[in-house]
């Protein structure tokens, strides 16, 4: 039970840290969830009758100080992500080409003062 515990205070910390960051003070939590459900429900398409696909792979351009900041635990922000598009997906009967991806980038030169959310369809490589 304290292994638990401890996992729940170590998400709840990264993800503390993780809205604080990607965030301006008037910008709501769980922004970036609702953009990434928005990019799938924007973009789906709908190949039969009970089949839509929508983007599995996203890419999060980061202001550099957020990236910077966000390196040691961008592994762990990538799945929850992740899981995130799964269960909106699960919800909504969507599909996906292959296994859902989200990676998080600098913005590099650019001057971004928040993030930006690039998302599409990524078929499962064969290998």
């Amino acid at each position: 039970m304290r292994v638990i515990s401890l996992i729940e205070h170590t998400m709840e910390r990264w993800t503390t840290t993780v809205w604080t960051l990607l965030s301006p003070p008037k910008q709501q939590r769980g922004e970036v969830v609702a953009i990434l459900r928005r990019q799938c429900d924007d973009s789906a398409l709908i190949l039969g009758r009970e089949r839509v696909l929508v983007p599995n792979s996203f890419v999060i351009d980061l202001p550099p100080e957020s990236h910077r900041r966000l390196t040691t635990t961008s592994t762990e922000l990538s799945r929850y992500l992740a899981a995130q598009v799964h269960r909106h997906a699960a919800e909504q009967g969507y599909t996906f080409a292959g296994p859902v991806a989200v990676s998080l980038r600098s913005a590099g030169g650019e001057a971004v003062g928040r993030f930006r959310i690039h998302g599409h369809i990524a078929p499962q490589s064969r290998g």
